[in-house]
């Protein structure tokens, strides 16, 4: 975590040197101006500050070293347990053909958006209350 922050405090600077690099050079050539880019860059160094002090304020709040962070770690160190899936149900799949004719939808017709959410909405109750019916209910 240590190295991201670092990164990210090198990006801000980086971002801020190109945002005074791009207003002089604007300002020098007599360009049109368009303030688009030196906003967005202006605003990127802004946000990897933002960024930065987040992961640095974490870092420092966390006490120990990540694994990331030791030269030693191995990369089992950094495997965390990520949670329990069902490797048999059929509503991730649900999901997925519901949110691409919810995308259909906006390309062909909005009635088919209506569809797609419908079906969206029974696959997401039916995946988050899978083990509460069947062979697996608690």
């Amino acid at each position: 975590m240590k190295a991201n922050a670092v990164l990210f405090w090198i990006l801000s600077v980086i971002f801020a040197a190109f945002a005074v690099a791009y207003g002089w050079w604007h300002a020098a050539e007599g360009l049109v101006q368009e303030p688009v880019g030196l906003v967005a860059l202006s605003l990127s160094s802004v946000f990897a500050m933002f960024l930065g002090f987040y992961t640095q304020r974490s870092y420092n709040s966390f006490g120990g070293e990540l694994p990331e962070d030791r030269l030693d770690a191995e990369i089992d160190d950094g495997d965390p347990e990520l949670g329990h899936f069902s490797p048999w149900s059929w509503w991730p799949i649900t999901l997925a053909g519901a949110g691409a004719l919810v995308f259909l939808g906006l390309a062909v017709g909005a009635w088919i958006s209506m569809i797609g959410f419908t079906i969206f909405v029974v696959a997401i109750v039916g995946w988050v209350y899978e083990y509460y019916r069947g062979y697996f209910a608690h």
